[in-house]
């Protein structure tokens, strides 16, 4: 496993622990150092983090926002990105957005969903 690996496993364990700030500032470092070609997904990741860190925090309109930047970011995206499976962040992303949006009861909070990958 490569140091980038390392960084950005950890960085999604945090986020699915519900530890978002912590995770946008782990997941930032890993968007800064991508290629070019990768740099869009990346910040939609932290840009997911920085969401619900923002709805965590009591700031409706600041997640609702970064949120819509987010899945714009991460759409089109292969559906296994580093093992990031985007197709259904992407799907529970919506259906949460939908929830908030209709003032209903919101699902969980939505997980990233990492395949396990070939050594």
């Amino acid at each position: 496993m490569t140091a980038n690996e390392h960084e950005y496993l950890h960085g999604i364990a945090l986020f699915n622990r519900g530890k978002f700030f912590a995770a946008h500032e782990v997941l930032e470092d890993v968007w800064r150092a991508a290629p070019q070609e990768e740099k869009k997904i990346w910040q939609g990741l932290v840009q997911v983090a920085v969401a619900l860190h923002h709805y965590s925090t009591g700031n409706r309109v600041g997640m609702r926002s970064v949120l819509l930047r987010a899945m714009k970011n991460l759409a089109g995206h292969p559906r296994d990105f580093h093992g990031v499976q985007v197709p259904r962040l992407l799907k529970s992303l919506a259906q949460w957005l939908d929830a908030f949006d209709k003032g209903q009861p919101l699902p969980s909070l939505p997980r990233i969903e990492v395949a396990e990958r070939e050594p």
